[in-house]
Protein backbone atom coordinates (compact mmCIF):
# COMPACT_ATOMS: atom_id res chain seq x y z
CA UNK A 1 0.00 0.00 0.00
CA UNK A 2 1.15 3.52 -0.78
CA UNK A 3 2.47 5.61 2.10
CA UNK A 4 -0.57 7.39 3.57
CA UNK A 5 1.56 10.43 4.35
CA UNK A 6 2.47 10.82 0.68
CA UNK A 7 -1.20 10.65 -0.35
CA UNK A 8 -2.29 13.08 2.34
CA UNK A 9 0.37 15.65 1.45
CA UNK A 10 -1.05 15.99 -2.06
CA UNK A 11 -4.30 17.49 -0.78
CA UNK A 12 -2.52 19.66 1.80
CA UNK A 13 -0.31 21.20 -0.90
CA UNK A 14 -3.18 21.53 -3.39
CA UNK A 15 -5.24 23.52 -0.89
CA UNK A 16 -2.32 25.88 -0.31
CA UNK A 17 -2.17 26.62 -4.04
CA UNK A 18 -5.94 27.03 -4.33
CA UNK A 19 -5.98 29.49 -1.44
CA UNK A 20 -3.05 31.47 -2.85
CA UNK A 21 -4.89 31.69 -6.20
CA UNK A 22 -8.42 32.17 -4.85
CA UNK A 23 -8.93 35.29 -6.97
CA UNK A 24 -8.94 33.01 -10.00
CA UNK A 25 -12.41 31.84 -8.95
CA UNK A 26 -13.97 34.96 -10.39
CA UNK A 27 -16.84 35.65 -12.72
CA UNK A 28 -16.67 37.74 -15.87
CA UNK A 29 -19.72 39.94 -15.63
CA UNK A 30 -18.94 41.49 -19.02
CA UNK A 31 -18.37 38.17 -20.79
CA UNK A 32 -18.76 38.05 -24.54
CA UNK A 33 -22.33 36.91 -25.33
CA UNK A 34 -20.89 34.24 -27.62
CA UNK A 35 -18.98 32.78 -24.65
CA UNK A 36 -21.71 33.18 -22.07
CA UNK A 37 -21.80 34.56 -18.55
CA UNK A 38 -22.39 31.12 -17.01
CA UNK A 39 -19.22 29.51 -18.36
CA UNK A 40 -17.15 30.86 -15.45
CA UNK A 41 -19.42 29.25 -12.84
CA UNK A 42 -17.98 25.77 -13.35
CA UNK A 43 -14.76 26.25 -11.29
CA UNK A 44 -16.76 27.62 -8.36
CA UNK A 45 -19.14 24.68 -8.35
CA UNK A 46 -16.26 22.22 -8.50
CA UNK A 47 -14.52 23.99 -5.63
CA UNK A 48 -17.64 23.65 -3.47
CA UNK A 49 -18.00 19.95 -4.29
CA UNK A 50 -14.40 19.18 -3.38
CA UNK A 51 -14.54 21.18 -0.14
CA UNK A 52 -17.71 19.29 0.81
CA UNK A 53 -15.82 16.00 0.34
CA UNK A 54 -12.98 17.29 2.49
CA UNK A 55 -15.31 18.21 5.36
CA UNK A 56 -17.22 14.95 5.04
CA UNK A 57 -14.23 12.62 5.16
CA UNK A 58 -12.64 14.37 8.14
CA UNK A 59 -9.07 13.30 7.41
CA UNK A 60 -7.54 16.71 6.73
CA UNK A 61 -5.49 18.66 9.21
CA UNK A 62 -6.81 21.76 10.98
CA UNK A 63 -5.05 24.13 8.57
CA UNK A 64 -6.47 22.38 5.49
CA UNK A 65 -9.95 22.39 6.96
CA UNK A 66 -9.64 26.10 7.75
CA UNK A 67 -8.38 26.91 4.25
CA UNK A 68 -11.26 24.98 2.69
CA UNK A 69 -13.81 26.94 4.71
CA UNK A 70 -12.09 30.22 3.85
CA UNK A 71 -12.11 29.26 0.17
CA UNK A 72 -15.83 28.55 0.32
CA UNK A 73 -16.57 31.78 2.13
CA UNK A 74 -14.50 33.72 -0.40
CA UNK A 75 -16.23 32.06 -3.36
CA UNK A 76 -19.70 32.63 -1.90
CA UNK A 77 -19.10 36.18 -0.73
CA UNK A 78 -16.74 37.56 -3.37
CA UNK A 79 -17.28 35.50 -6.52
CA UNK A 80 -21.01 34.78 -6.15
CA UNK A 81 -21.86 37.97 -4.23
CA UNK A 82 -23.74 36.02 -1.60
CA UNK A 83 -25.55 33.98 -4.27
CA UNK A 84 -26.83 37.01 -6.16
CA UNK A 85 -24.70 36.14 -9.18
CA UNK A 86 -26.44 32.77 -9.35
CA UNK A 87 -29.77 34.61 -9.42
CA UNK A 88 -28.49 36.82 -12.23
CA UNK A 89 -27.27 33.78 -14.16
CA UNK A 90 -30.65 32.06 -13.81
CA UNK A 91 -32.43 35.15 -15.08
CA UNK A 92 -30.12 35.43 -18.09
CA UNK A 93 -30.54 31.75 -18.99
CA UNK A 94 -33.74 30.61 -17.24
CA UNK A 95 -33.64 26.99 -18.39
CA UNK A 96 -29.94 26.43 -17.72
CA UNK A 97 -29.17 23.92 -14.92
CA UNK A 98 -25.79 25.54 -14.18
CA UNK A 99 -26.92 27.85 -11.33
CA UNK A 100 -28.66 24.89 -9.67
CA UNK A 101 -25.60 22.65 -10.10
CA UNK A 102 -23.32 25.27 -8.57
CA UNK A 103 -25.72 26.16 -5.77
CA UNK A 104 -26.46 22.65 -4.44
CA UNK A 105 -23.09 21.92 -2.74
CA UNK A 106 -23.13 25.41 -1.18
CA UNK A 107 -26.64 24.74 0.12
CA UNK A 108 -25.52 21.42 1.57
CA UNK A 109 -22.78 23.31 3.42
CA UNK A 110 -25.13 25.83 4.98
CA UNK A 111 -25.27 28.69 2.45
CA UNK A 112 -28.65 29.95 1.27
CA UNK A 113 -30.15 31.87 -1.64
CA UNK A 114 -33.96 31.42 -1.65
CA UNK A 115 -34.46 32.79 -5.16
CA UNK A 116 -32.23 30.10 -6.66
CA UNK A 117 -34.19 27.47 -4.73
CA UNK A 118 -37.50 28.79 -6.04
CA UNK A 119 -36.14 28.69 -9.59
CA UNK A 120 -35.01 25.08 -9.11
CA UNK A 121 -38.48 24.03 -7.92
CA UNK A 122 -40.11 25.85 -10.84
CA UNK A 123 -37.74 24.44 -13.44
CA UNK A 124 -38.25 20.94 -12.05
CA UNK A 125 -41.88 21.13 -13.20
CA UNK A 126 -40.98 22.20 -16.73
CA UNK A 127 -40.65 19.72 -19.58
CA UNK A 128 -37.97 22.02 -20.98
CA UNK A 129 -35.66 21.18 -18.07
CA UNK A 130 -36.04 17.45 -18.69
CA UNK A 131 -35.64 17.98 -22.44
CA UNK A 132 -32.53 20.14 -21.98
CA UNK A 133 -30.00 18.45 -24.26
CA UNK A 134 -26.84 17.25 -22.55
CA UNK A 135 -24.66 14.16 -22.30
CA UNK A 136 -26.09 11.02 -20.63
CA UNK A 137 -23.55 11.28 -17.83
CA UNK A 138 -24.47 14.87 -17.03
CA UNK A 139 -28.15 13.94 -17.18
CA UNK A 140 -27.43 11.29 -14.54
CA UNK A 141 -25.70 13.96 -12.47
CA UNK A 142 -28.67 16.32 -12.75
CA UNK A 143 -31.02 13.56 -11.57
CA UNK A 144 -28.71 12.85 -8.62
CA UNK A 145 -28.59 16.56 -7.77
CA UNK A 146 -32.39 16.77 -7.85
CA UNK A 147 -32.60 13.87 -5.38
CA UNK A 148 -30.08 15.52 -3.08
CA UNK A 149 -32.05 18.77 -3.24
CA UNK A 150 -35.23 16.91 -2.21
CA UNK A 151 -36.93 16.74 -5.60
CA UNK A 152 -38.06 13.62 -7.44
CA UNK A 153 -35.39 12.97 -10.09
CA UNK A 154 -36.52 13.52 -13.67
CA UNK A 155 -35.66 11.15 -15.23
CA UNK A 156 -35.16 8.56 -12.47
CA UNK A 157 -31.49 7.87 -11.87
CA UNK A 158 -31.82 4.23 -12.93
CA UNK A 159 -33.21 5.34 -16.30
CA UNK A 160 -30.50 7.97 -16.73
CA UNK A 161 -27.79 5.46 -15.85
CA UNK A 162 -28.89 3.05 -18.58
CA UNK A 163 -28.03 5.62 -21.25
CA UNK A 164 -24.43 6.12 -20.09
CA UNK A 165 -21.29 4.59 -21.58
CA UNK A 166 -20.34 2.84 -18.34
CA UNK A 167 -23.71 1.10 -17.91
CA UNK A 168 -23.14 -0.71 -21.20
CA UNK A 169 -19.68 -1.97 -20.07
CA UNK A 170 -18.24 -1.72 -23.61
CA UNK A 171 -14.89 -2.98 -24.83
CA UNK A 172 -12.29 -1.47 -22.49
CA UNK A 173 -9.90 -0.55 -25.30
CA UNK A 174 -12.41 1.97 -26.68
CA UNK A 175 -11.70 4.27 -23.74
CA UNK A 176 -10.07 7.55 -24.73
CA UNK A 177 -9.97 10.97 -23.12
CA UNK A 178 -13.60 12.04 -23.46
CA UNK A 179 -15.01 8.60 -22.68
CA UNK A 180 -12.69 8.24 -19.69
CA UNK A 181 -14.12 11.43 -18.18
CA UNK A 182 -17.64 10.10 -18.78
CA UNK A 183 -16.68 6.98 -16.82
CA UNK A 184 -15.21 8.89 -13.89
CA UNK A 185 -18.11 11.31 -13.58
CA UNK A 186 -20.64 8.51 -13.86
CA UNK A 187 -18.99 6.93 -10.79
CA UNK A 188 -18.93 10.29 -8.99
CA UNK A 189 -22.68 10.73 -9.49
CA UNK A 190 -23.57 7.13 -8.58
CA UNK A 191 -21.62 7.32 -5.34
CA UNK A 192 -22.49 10.94 -4.48
CA UNK A 193 -18.85 11.90 -4.89
CA UNK A 194 -17.58 9.00 -2.80
CA UNK A 195 -20.08 9.38 0.03
CA UNK A 196 -22.08 6.28 -0.87
CA UNK A 197 -19.85 3.58 -2.45
CA UNK A 198 -22.81 1.17 -2.35
CA UNK A 199 -24.48 3.33 -4.97
CA UNK A 200 -22.20 1.74 -7.56
CA UNK A 201 -24.01 -1.36 -8.90
CA UNK A 202 -22.01 -4.58 -8.28
CA UNK A 203 -21.67 -5.42 -11.98
CA UNK A 204 -20.18 -1.99 -12.70
CA UNK A 205 -17.89 -2.27 -9.67
CA UNK A 206 -16.61 -5.61 -10.99
CA UNK A 207 -16.10 -4.17 -14.48
CA UNK A 208 -14.14 -1.24 -13.07
CA UNK A 209 -12.09 -3.43 -10.73
CA UNK A 210 -10.99 -5.45 -13.76
CA UNK A 211 -10.10 -2.63 -16.12
CA UNK A 212 -9.31 0.37 -13.93
CA UNK A 213 -5.72 -0.78 -13.21
CA UNK A 214 -5.08 -0.93 -16.97
CA UNK A 215 -6.47 2.57 -17.56
CA UNK A 216 -4.52 3.95 -14.61
CA UNK A 217 -1.29 2.51 -16.02
CA UNK A 218 -2.04 3.97 -19.46
CA UNK A 219 -2.77 7.50 -18.30
CA UNK A 220 0.12 7.45 -15.83
CA UNK A 221 2.51 6.56 -18.65
CA UNK A 222 1.04 9.34 -20.80
CA UNK A 223 1.42 11.77 -17.86
CA UNK A 224 -2.22 12.83 -18.13
CA UNK A 225 -2.38 14.00 -14.52
CA UNK A 226 -5.89 15.45 -14.56
CA UNK A 227 -7.42 12.23 -15.85
CA UNK A 228 -5.17 10.07 -13.70
CA UNK A 229 -6.39 11.98 -10.65
CA UNK A 230 -10.02 11.28 -11.56
CA UNK A 231 -9.25 7.59 -12.07
CA UNK A 232 -7.60 7.50 -8.64
CA UNK A 233 -10.86 8.89 -7.24
CA UNK A 234 -12.75 6.06 -8.95
CA UNK A 235 -10.35 3.58 -7.38
CA UNK A 236 -11.15 5.03 -3.94
CA UNK A 237 -14.87 4.60 -4.66
CA UNK A 238 -14.58 0.86 -5.31
CA UNK A 239 -15.42 -1.72 -2.62
CA UNK A 240 -11.75 -2.77 -2.53
CA UNK A 241 -9.53 0.20 -3.48
CA UNK A 242 -6.04 -0.67 -4.68
CA UNK A 243 -4.38 2.69 -3.86
CA UNK A 244 -1.90 1.87 -6.62
CA UNK A 245 1.58 2.67 -5.30
CA UNK A 246 3.22 3.39 -8.66
CA UNK A 247 0.38 5.63 -9.77
CA UNK A 248 0.30 7.59 -6.52
CA UNK A 249 4.07 8.00 -6.48
CA UNK A 250 4.04 9.36 -10.03
CA UNK A 251 1.02 11.56 -9.31
CA UNK A 252 2.59 13.08 -6.19
CA UNK A 253 5.87 13.64 -8.03
CA UNK A 254 4.05 15.59 -10.76
CA UNK A 255 2.68 18.06 -8.22
CA UNK A 256 4.62 21.31 -8.13
CA UNK A 257 6.35 22.60 -4.98
CA UNK A 258 3.62 25.26 -4.59
CA UNK A 259 0.87 22.63 -4.77
CA UNK A 260 -0.30 23.12 -8.36
CA UNK A 261 -0.96 20.02 -10.45
CA UNK A 262 -0.36 20.25 -14.21
CA UNK A 263 -3.10 18.85 -16.42
CA UNK A 264 -0.79 17.09 -18.88
CA UNK A 265 2.94 16.42 -18.63
CA UNK A 266 4.63 19.60 -17.32
CA UNK A 267 3.45 22.82 -15.72
CA UNK A 268 2.43 25.48 -18.28
CA UNK A 269 3.91 28.96 -18.21
CA UNK A 270 2.53 32.35 -19.12
CA UNK A 271 -0.08 34.78 -17.86
CA UNK A 272 -1.23 34.03 -14.29
CA UNK A 273 -4.92 33.95 -15.21
CA UNK A 274 -4.32 31.68 -18.19
CA UNK A 275 -2.24 29.30 -16.10
CA UNK A 276 -4.99 29.23 -13.46
CA UNK A 277 -7.58 28.26 -16.05
CA UNK A 278 -5.40 25.34 -17.14
CA UNK A 279 -4.38 23.95 -13.76
CA UNK A 280 -7.21 24.77 -11.34
CA UNK A 281 -9.12 21.61 -12.31
CA UNK A 282 -6.27 19.09 -11.96
CA UNK A 283 -5.34 20.76 -8.66
CA UNK A 284 -8.92 20.39 -7.38
CA UNK A 285 -8.93 16.79 -8.59
CA UNK A 286 -5.65 16.19 -6.77
CA UNK A 287 -7.22 17.38 -3.52
CA UNK A 288 -10.32 15.24 -4.17
CA UNK A 289 -8.32 12.08 -4.93
CA UNK A 290 -5.99 12.63 -2.00
CA UNK A 291 -8.74 13.13 0.57
CA UNK A 292 -10.70 10.06 -0.53
CA UNK A 293 -7.61 7.85 -0.78
CA UNK A 294 -6.37 9.00 2.63
CA UNK A 295 -9.75 8.20 4.13
CA UNK A 296 -9.79 4.73 2.57
CA UNK A 297 -6.21 4.02 3.63
CA UNK A 298 -6.94 4.99 7.24
CA UNK A 299 -10.09 2.88 7.23
CA UNK A 300 -8.08 -0.09 6.00
CA UNK A 301 -5.52 0.43 8.75
CA UNK A 302 -8.28 0.60 11.37
CA UNK A 303 -9.77 -2.68 10.15
CA UNK A 304 -6.37 -4.34 10.13
CA UNK A 305 -5.75 -3.37 13.74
Amino acid sequence: MTDTRLIHQVSADALEWLWAHRDGFRLETDADPEVGFLERFKPIGELALICKVLFREGVSGSRQTRLARQLLDHAWRESLDGGRMLVRGQREEPISPIPFEVYLPFRELGYSQPEVERAAVLNHRLEGWVAFETTPTRRLGLSAFQRRFGLTPRPPEADALRRTWLARTPEPWTVEGHIAYDITHCVFHLTDWGENPDGLPPDLADYLATWLPVWIDDWRDLRRWDLLGELLVVDACLPRPTLDEEAWTAFAAAQQPDGAMPAVRDMPSGDRDEVFDIVYHPTLVAAFASVLATSRALSALARAS
